[in-house]
C-alpha cells in the first residue's frame, strides 16, 4: 500500500503566484522585497486555512533566494527557517531561548527567519519578555508572527509589527482551484459538485482540499452533485426549490411532510430555515439584472433560480423573507422548536392563498343588482305608483315623533282639548305634504349608487365608548332606569324581635359553613347583634374582623332584609378597645424585685438580712 499524501500538502503553494485568494497581499510582498521595504516584523491575521502560514514559508524562502548567488530547488535553507508553535511553546524560558538563538548571526545567507504560529497563545510574561527583541531586532533577522485571533494580541506587540489582514477565499476562487486539481488527478467533476464543496469550506482552501478528497474516496473518478450532497448531508438546491413550489401551490400538508423527510435526515430546523431564507434571497437577486452577479451558484442552478423567479413577485418574497428571518431569529428562543418552523411553513404557504381569496371578494361586489332595482331600470311607471319603502316611510316616523315630543299633552287627551286635536290634525297633513316632497326626490336620485352599492348587511348597535358624549348619555340612562326599578320594590317594614334577628343571624352563618367559607362564618359567629330602632349593631375584637364583615355586608343585609321582612334595616360596626391586648414588657431583675416588694414589704427586710445586692 502506496503513502497517501492528503491535497492540503500535496498540492501546497510553492510561490506567491500559487496562492489562491490573496493578491493584494502576494504583491505586496513582492513589491516589498524588490525594493528592500521589508519590514523586520510582520503579522499575518486571518481565517483558518487561508495561506497565512504557506505565505510566511514562502517569504521566508523567497527572502534567502534571493541573497543567494546559485539557488536552486533542492535548497530547503531549513538553516534560516526557524518554525515555533506558540500553542505549546508559550512560556517565557521559550522565548527567552529564542531570543538567544536570534543573536546568532546566520552561516549561509544573510537573514535568519523566524516564524512564529499562533502567536496568540502566548503567556502575558512571554509577549513582555518578547517585546524588547522584536522592537530593536538584530539586522539578520526577521519576524513573521502568524494568528488567528488578534484581538488576543497585546497592543504593544501589534504597535510593533507590520500588520496583513488574510479574507475568506471566494467561493468562485475555491472552485477553479479545485477545478485544475481534479483535472490533475483525472477526476471528473460535475461544477455543481464542486461549488458545494467550496460552499461548505466556507472560505477556507485547506477544508476544501480536505472535503475533496473525502468525496473522492467515496464517490471514485465521477464527482456528481447529487453524490457530493449525499456524502456531505448538506440540504440541497433542489430541497428548496421542492418548498417553495409547495409553498406557491398552497399544500401545506405536503409540506410538513417533506419538512420531516429533512428532519429524518438528521438536519437541524434552524438549518432548514435559514437556507430557505438564503434561497429567498437568491430569488430576489435573480429578479433585478444588475444584482445578478450577487448569485454564487453553477450554470444549471442558475438556470434554474432564473425559472422560479418568474414563477414569484416581489411582494411574496419581502414577506417571506421575513417570515423565515424572524423564524431564524427566534429559533433558539422557542421550547417547541419543530412547532415553531412548522407554523413559519403554514404562513409561508398562506401568503399566496389570502391573497387569491382577497382577489375573489372584490370581483363579485362591482356586479350585485337586486331584483327590485332590475325591475326599475326594465319598466317606465312613475314613481308614486311604488309601494313605499322603509327608507322613505322615515319621514313619517320622525314627524309623528315631534308631533309627540312637541304637544305631548294634546295627544293624551284629545277628548278634553278639541284646540289641540286641530293643530295636530293640521301638522300631520303638513308632515304628509312633507313626505311626499321627500319621496320625489329620492326617487329622482340616480339609481346606479345602488346598483354598485348593495344594502350592507343589518349589524348590532355597536356599544358607545365610556369617555364620548353617548357614552355619558348612555350611563344617565341606565342610572335611571335603576333608579326607577329600585322605585318600584315593594317595601317591608316589619317588625321583628332579638330572638328572631339571632336566630336570621345564625342562619346566615350556618350558611357561610355550609357554603365553606369557615373564616367568615367563625367571624360571623364571635359577633351578637343587637337592635337598635331601625339599626343593627354589633362589636368586633379589632379592625380586620370589621373590614372581613364589610366586604360581605351587601349579602348579609340581602339575607336579613328578606328573612325579617324589612327593608329599611341598617348594619353598624363598632371595634372593643377593651379587648385588645394589653402591650407586654420586658422587666429587669431590679424591676422585678420592686414589684414583688410592692406586693409583700418584707421581702426587703430578707435581702438586708443576709446582705444581698444586685449583680
Amino acid at each position: 500500500m502506496e503513502h497517501f499524501v492528503v491535497s492540503a500538502r500535496k498540492y501546497r503553494p510553492q510561490n506567491f503566484e500559487d496562492v489562491v485568494g490573496q493578491k493584494a497581499i502576494s504583491n505586496t510582498l513582492l513589491s516589498a522585497i524588490k525594493n528592500n521595504h521589508l519590514a523586520q516584523a510582520l503579522l499575518f491575521t486571518g481565517p483558518r486555512g487561508v495561506g497565512k502560514t504557506s505565505c510566511a514559508r514562502i517569504l521566508a524562502k523567497t527572502i534567502n533566494e534571493r541573497e543567494d548567488d546559485s539557488p536552486s530547488e533542492d535548497k530547503d535553507y531549513s538553516f534560516n527557517i526557524f518554525e515555533l508553535d506558540a500553542a505549546s511553546n508559550n512560556s517565557v524560558e521559550d522565548i527567552r531561548n529564542l531570543t538567544d538563538q536570534v543573536r546568532i548571526p546566520p552561516q549561509t545567507g544573510k537573514y535568519k527567519v523566524y516564524i512564529i504560529d499562533e502567536v496568540h497563545m502566548l503567556s502575558q510574561s512571554a509577549f513582555n519578555a518578547f517585546l524588547k527583541t522584536l522592537e530593536e531586532p538584530p539586522k539578520h533577522a526577521i519576524f513573521i508572527l502568524a494568528t488567528t485571533e488578534k484581538h488576543k494580541i497585546i497592543p504593544t506587540i501589534l504597535s510593533r509589527c507590520q500588520i496583513f489582514d488574510f479574507k475568506r477565499i471566494t467561493v468562485t476562487d475555491i472552485k477553479e482551484h479545485l477545478k485544475e486539481i481534479a483535472i490533475k488527478e483525472g477526476v471528473n467533476a460535475e461544477d455543481d459538485a464542486l461549488h458545494i464543496i467550496a460552499q461548505k469550506a466556507d472560505g477556507a482552501m485547506r477544508d476544501a482540499l480536505s472535503t475533496y478528497d473525502r468525496v473522492v474516496s467515496y464517490c471514485g473518478t465521477e464527482l456528481t452533485r447529487q453524490a457530493v450532497a449525499e456524502n456531505l448531508n448538506v440540504l440541497d438546491y433542489e430541497t428548496f426549490f421542492k418548498v417553495t413550489d409547495l409553498i406557491l401551490e398552497n399544500r401545506i400538508a405536503d409540506l410538513l411532510m417533506t419538512f420531516n423527510h429533512v428532519l429524518s435526515k438528521g438536519f437541524d430546523g434552524q438549518h432548514f430555515i435559514s437556507g430557505l431564507a438564503s434561497h429567498f434571497r437568491d430569488l430576489m437577486v435573480c429578479q433585478n439584472q444588475n444584482t445578478i452577479k450577487l448569485l454564487e451558484v453553477g450554470e444549471l442552478i442558475k438556470s434554474k433560480y432564473f425559472e422560479q423567479s418568474e414563477k414569484v413577485s416581489h411582494s411574496f418574497l419581502l414577506e417571506a423573507l421575513e417570515l423565515a428571518n424572524n423564524c431564524d431569529f427566534d429559533y433558539k428562543l422557542s421550547r417547541n422548536q419543530r412547532l415553531h418552523v412548522e407554523i413559519c411553513l403554514m404562513q409561508l404557504a398562506s401568503i399566496t392563498a389570502q391573497n387569491g381569496e382577497n382577489l375573489q371578494k372584490k370581483k363579485p361586489d362591482t356586479k350585485i343588482i337586486t331584483p327590485q332595482e332590475a325591475e326599475r331600470n326594465n319598466t317606465k311607471e312613475e314613481p308614486k305608483d311604488y309601494p313605499k319603502t322603509k327608507e322613505e316611510q322615515k319621514p313619517d316616523l320622525k314627524s309623528s315623533t315631534l308631533v309627540s315630543e312637541n304637544k305631548p299633552e294634546a295627544i293624551q287627551h284629545k277628548s278634553e282639548n278639541k284646540t289641540s286635536e286641530k293643530t295636530e290634525v293640521e301638522k300631520e297633513q303638513k308632515s304628509q305634504v312633507k313626505d311626499e316632497v321627500l319621496t320625489d326626490s329620492e326617487i329622482k336620485q340616480p339609481e346606479n349608487k345602488e346598483q354598485t352599492k348593495p344594502n350592507p348587511p343589518a349589524r348590532k348597535p355597536a356599544k358607545p365608548s365610556g369617555l364620548s358624549l353617548k357614552g355619558l348619555r348612555h350611563k344617565k340612562e341606565l342610572k335611571a332606569e335603576q333608579e326607577r326599578l329600585k322605585s318600584e320594590v315593594e317595601h317591608k317594614d316589619n317588625d321583628f324581635s332579638q330572638e328572631e334577628l339571632e336566630n336570621a343571624w345564625t342562619a346566615y352563618r350556618d350558611q357561610l359553613e355550609a357554603n365553606g367559607l369557615k373564616i367568615l362564618a367563625s367571624t360571623i359567629g364571635m359577633c351578637s347583634p343587637k337592635i337598635d330602632g331601625q339599626q343593627i349593631k354589633i362589636e368586633v375584637a379589632n379592625d380586620t374582623m370589621r373590614v372581613e364583615i364589610m366586604q360581605s355586608q351587601g349579602e348579609l343585609m340581602t339575607f336579613l332584609k328578606e328573612k325579617l321582612q324589612n327593608t329599611y334595616i341598617e348594619l353598624h360596626i363598632d371595634i372593643n378597645h377593651t379587648e385588645v391586648e394589653k402591650t407586654k414588657y420586658v422587666y429587669t431583675d431590679k424591676e422585678k424585685y420592686n414589684k414583688l416588694k410592692e406586693i409583700n414589704p418584707a421581702i426587703d427586710n430578707l435581702r438586708q438580712k443576709l446582705d444581698l445586692d444586685f449583680s
